[in-house]
């Protein structure tokens, strides 16, 4: 029971790694909030927790609207009474994967919205309640795509990396109140986002020949980093990035 009695949102939370984190962290004991714009799997994940025996709502919530993480993150005081813990998983990749000259206006504009806009309103309206709560721990989702380059991707690149720097700016500027922020780094993983793209057997092969651990990543390989982060565990971690790739970006 490593988050009993915590609070947590976990944005894009229904499906992925989002529906990891939070099947693991209720449990773990922790009351969540699936918010996602998937009503049936956010719904459907809500009612498998509670039937589990584990505490969790799903709230609707567009990550690029900030009046709707404002009333995410009040309806979640008020049935829960605080929040501790904020995850910003929520994540969109450029179709097709354009290199920069490829790429779209429109279609960079998209994916910067979801990525990066979305992390800094998760993050903006959590840390008043964190405020009040005494502290808290907020965790975003990057990738190994936000350090490093590849030959495609030029808009995902830049929103992850965008996050990357986001967290340890915000880390800094809430360090004395107890809000600790940090990111996460996946490296090739098997989730709804990449089922397309992993479908193809070139794809499929080159991405686990570049991990000398020798296979994809689970979502629940993500979410056992995430746990860690938003515990107690990790109370002496903030501005820190927690890179989960199989050893991909150690070469």
């Amino acid at each position: 029971m490593r988050l009993e009695g915590k609070v947590a949102i976990v944005s894009g939370g229904a499906s992925g790694i989002g529906e990891a984190t939070s099947r693991l962290f209720a449990a773990e004991g922790a009351s969540v909030v699936i918010a996602d714009i998937n009503d049936e799997l956010g719904a459907a994940l809500e009612s498998d927790i509670r039937d589990g025996g584990g505490e969790a709502a799903y709230l609707k919530l567009d990550v690029r609207d900030e009046e709707q993480w404002r009333a995410v993150v009040a309806e979640t005081v008020t049935r829960f009474g605080k929040l501790d813990i904020v995850v910003n998983n929520a994540g969109i990749s450029a179709p097709g994967r354009p290199p920069t000259e490829e790429q779209t206006v429109e279609g960079w504009d998209a994916v910067m919205a979801v990525n990066a806009k979305g992390v800094f309103l998760g993050t903006k309206h959590a840390i008043p309640e964190m405020r009040k709560a005494g502290g808290g721990s907020i965790v975003n989702i990057s990738s190994i795509y936000g350090n490093v380059g590849s030959k495609g991707g030029t808009a995902y690149h830049a929103s992850k990396g965008a996050c990357r720097t986001f967290s340890k700016a915000a880390a800094i500027q809430y360090a004395g109140e107890q809000i600790r922020v940090n990111s996460v780094h996946p490296g090739f993983v098997d989730t709804p986002m990449t089922a397309e793209l992993h479908s193809l057997p070139s794809v499929h092969e080159e991405r686990v020949a570049k991990t000398p651990l020798g296979r994809m990543g689970l979502p629940e390989d993500i979410a056992y980093g995430i746990l860690y982060l938003a515990s107690d565990e990790s109370r002496f971690v903030t501005g820190s990035e927690l890179v989960i790739d199989g050893g991909m970006t150690a070469q």
